[in-house]
Parts: C-alpha cells; structure tokens; sequence
C-alpha cells in the first residue's frame, strides 16, 4: 500500500488538512495503524455477556469480531472469519453458544476462537479430505488481546499496548468509575448511520466549544452553557478526554443573547416539562459529563441518561455509531422511568443530539472540493491543556496529536 503524504502546516495541531478526510489512502492506512496497532477498541460491555457462552459480534475499524465468555468465566475475541474460505463465523448479533460453527463449510471453532472440527476432514469412503501435513492448530482467526475495566470490554491487535489504566492514565480512570460504579443494565439501543467520516463525529464529541452553539436544547434549558461551572480534561496523549459542567441559573447571562445566537431562544417550551425533572445521583453536582478514548468510545451523563457510544468507521464517508442506554442494577423504577424518558434527549433523534448527525454532513459536503486546504483548531490557543474553561478546541487538537501518533505523521 503506498501512504499518501499528509502535508500538515507548521502549527500541526491548529490546522487540520482536509485530506485527512477524504483520502482512501489514508482511510487504508487507519485500518493498519491504528485499529490493528497498539490502541485499545472499546467492543462491548461486560454486563452484554451475563453468561458462560453469551457473546456478541462487532467491530474493530472495518474487522469484524466476536466477543464471547467461555467457561472459565474470561472473555475472549477473536476476527469473525473462517479461516477456510474467509465467510462470517457468526452470523447474529448476539446470542449463546457451546461453539460455533461456519455455515458455510461447517468448521468449527472453540469460544477461545480455535479451529477444532474440520467438516470430512479424513474424506469420504477414502476418498478427499485434508492432506496430511493440514494441522487444526495453525489456522483459525486472528486473536485480540482483551481487558476489562469499569465492566467495559476492550480488545487490541496490538503487542505493545499498555496496560488499559495507563493507556486511559489516572483522571480518565477516576472519570469512568464515578459513573461506572456499580453494576450495570442495558435499556435501550440505537444504531445510526452517520453520512461522514469517522473522525468529523469523534472531533466533534471531543468539541466542548460547539456544544451550546449547535445544540439549541442546550441553551434554551440552560442544561450546557459556556458561562456555567466546569472543565476540560485532556489526558497526556491527547486522545482521551473529559468535558464536563454544572448546571446553575445562578451563572446563566446575556453572553449569549448580545452576540445574536441562534441557540439564544426563549420562545421555545417544553410540552411536557417532566422530560428534565431528574433526581440528583451524583455528589459532586455535575450534570453532564461528556468522555471519550481513542479511538472511538465515548461514555456520557447528561442529566440521568448514560450511555456509552461507539463510532466505527464504515466507509470514506460513512460512520456507524451504536448507542447504548444504561441504567443501574439498583435502579427503582421510579429512577429507570427517568432514565427512559430522558434517553429521548440523546440519540439519532434526540432533542439535543439531532443536530451531531447532521453538521458531519455538512462538513463533509463543504471539503468536497478543498483537497489542498485546511480546518483552523485555534479556539483556545495551540495546546492540548485541560483547563476550566469550555471555550476552547485543546481536546480537539489532542485528538491530532494521538492520531498522528498512531499513523506516524
């Protein structure tokens, strides 16, 4: 595969070239450098696996894999491709199995992901079969390394990854165990197809600067504001990150209104205002946290709805995200009301979310012709620095800097 040569401008991290976006060369590349090299792929929760033989099927870049727990009580992974003739060894989402066999040619394979029945491999009558020097334990597909943490599954091709606690380093930790706490149970799924590249929709969730600009849920009921309590968190790499805020009238001012905003909309309502009557869970008054780790999970609680996304990329210009609804174990009913009602903000159609599967499109469309041009990342300086303030693209352009990282530009 011959690379193509990104040429990037002096301030690497504030300007962007467009081809990053467009290129298919660099989309090949993606798929060897980053989600075969030494990251960690968020694949599934562990609370998705409740039984010896449960597993499920997704992706890593455009690999598709099998997650599956096995009697020892570990989960494995493993590429979900035969290693006769290539066909999916899985075919459903999910479900439970004592192994699994090929539709195809009906070989066989262990929940670790072993070759262990090969279909007449002696032949018929005498006739046909595996030739002699044929050995079940060289073929089978390729294996993932995989870890836990906070009941999320993650999986790597890679030989060099670090240790998940210091590939997610110590405030990212801290950041998923406050939500991640206790047991969890899934409420609901989405999955959307997003018309863009992968990296426009994970740029964006990384975005704490656009939040109340685009989304004019946001700003109506004063659930985000730049003006309001909070913070970004950019760990060293730059690839994993934390934006967060308080919600508090008490900061809600005119900053909005004087510069002709948009989102600045105090005609609109709500009809049935119970949509935000939450309970308070968290100790430390955030209301919405926002997470993300390279290069493609993203873990949120806006209000009462948590959720965890994953973005895979699914073309040069098409990306699918899986949303995942999440409520505690110990949830009372009157709680998992809340959490149900309130997954309508966020979603493919979600009050505030709605838009996010729009302005990718948007970019995607506006670039078409800028082949020799560049994006500006300068809101908020040239660094990569978690600060308390919002108003800022530091998380942006730490996405820039593990990316390159990773693809060696």
């Amino acid at each position: 595969m011959q690379e193509q040569q990104i040429h990037w401008g002096s301030s690497a991290l504030t300007r962007v070239p467009y081809d990053v976006y467009t290129s298919p060369e660099v989309m090949a590349q993606e798929q060897v450098q980053i989600y075969r090299g030494n990251v960690w792929n968020y694949l599934c929760l562990d609370a998705e696996l409740p039984q010896r033989g449960s597993y499920r099927t997704t992706f890593v870049g455009n690999i598709p894999v099998v997650v599956v727990r096995d009697s020892d009580d570990e989960i494995y992974a493993f590429e979900n491709r035969c290693a006769h003739r290539g066909a999916l060894i899985a075919l459903e989402k999910s479900g439970k199995v004592d192994s699994f066999q090929c539709v195809y040619h009906a070989w066989t394979y262990s929940r670790q992901g072993d070759l262990t029945g090969v279909a007449f491999e002696m032949g018929v009558k005498g006739q046909g079969g595996m030739g002699p020097g044929f050995c079940k334990a060289d073929h089978g597909p390729r294996k993932l390394r995989v870890t836990t943490f906070c009941g999320l599954v993650f999986g790597s091709f890679g030989e060099e990854v670090p240790d998940i606690e210091e590939y997610l380093g110590e405030e990212i930790c801290d950041r998923i165990q406050r939500v991640l706490h206790k047991p969890v149970e899934v409420i609901g799924r989405f999955t959307q197809a997003l018309p863009n590249n992968w990296k426009l929709y994970f740029e964006n969730v990384k975005d704490s600067y656009h939040a109340s600009l685009l989304h004019m849920f946001f700003t109506t009921f004063e659930l985000n504001r730049l003006s309001q309590k909070g913070g970004l968190i950019v760990d060293e790499s730059g690839g994993n990150h934390v934006s967060y805020s308080i919600t508090d009238s008490a900061t809600v001012d005119a900053s909005y209104k004087e510069q002709g905003l948009r989102t600045d909309n105090d005609r609109i309502r709500l009809k049935d205002p119970s949509l935000l009557a939450g309970f308070t869970e968290f100790n430390d008054g955030i209301t919405l946290q926002i997470l993300s780790v390279f290069p493609g999970f993203v873990l949120q609680q806006i209000q009462n709805c948590i959720a965890v996304r994953q973005v895979l990329p699914a073309g040069l210009d098409r990306t699918t995200l899986n949303w995942t609804y999440l409520g505690y174990s110990d949830d009372t009913a009157e709680q998992r009301n809340v959490r149900i009602k309130q997954s309508n903000l966020v979603g493919p159609a979600g009050f505030i979310s709605m838009e996010d599967g729009a302005v990718g499109s948007f970019v995607q469309r506006g670039i078409a012709g800028a082949h020799d041009l560049e994006a500006i990342v300068e809101m908020g300086g040239e660094g990569t620095s978690s600060s308390e303030g919002r108003a800022t693209e530091a998380a942006v352009r730490g996405f820039w800097k593990a990316y390159r990282r990773h693809m060696g530009m």
